[in-house]
């Protein structure tokens, strides 16, 4: 009987070492290993993604400007290509002669043989139209003379006058 008791007690130190090695161990996986301390893995860690980010940085932000340049350039086509056709459209209604016939007319004031051409001048300003204002340099017939004057008198005093012309051709009435 004293084996059973014997081998009983050794059974329950056996059981109660164990139980207080899990209590240990539970323990000690509660307790943080080392709060707040930078281990050496996390150190070469944040080293190598530093090396990594400053070694993209360049190379990235030259792809992006790539990119910028290439969309620039395929604007810059596609309004050549606009260009280009408004330069065939137009090519082809100067292949028309009367469009040439027209255009002549129109910018170079041609006329079709058996036509009377007509050019209107300028009406030139008279004595009455300067508006009684006393002129200190020549006769209003003498250009000359006036332009000297013009040319020493402040540019306000000019640009009023121009107005003055102007008023005086669109009504004559005045």
């Amino acid at each position: 009987m004293a084996s059973d008791r014997f081998s009983t007690a050794a059974r329950l130190k056996a059981i109660g070492q164990e139980a207080h090695a899990r209590v240990y161990r539970a323990a000690a996986a509660r307790r943080p290993a080392r709060p707040g301390r930078l281990t050496g893995r996390a150190a070469l860690l944040a080293l190598v993604l530093c090396a990594l980010v400053i070694a993209l940085a360049y190379p990235t932000r030259q792809y992006i400007a790539q990119r910028s340049d290439i969309a620039d350039q395929r604007r810059e086509a596609q309004q050549a290509k606009k260009k280009v056709e408004q330069l065939r459209e137009e090519k082809a209604r100067w292949q028309d002669p009367e469009y040439v016939r027209t255009q002549a007319r129109k910018q170079l004031h041609y006329v079709m043989p058996g036509e009377d051409g007509y050019s209107v001048a300028a009406p030139t300003p008279s004595a009455g139209a300067a508006g009684g204002r006393n002129r200190s340099a020549g006769t209003p017939g003498d250009a000359g003379g006036q332009a000297a004057a013009a040319a020493h008198r402040p540019w306000y005093a000019n640009l009023w006058d121009g107005v003055d012309h102007a008023d005086a051709a669109a009504d004559p009435g005045r």
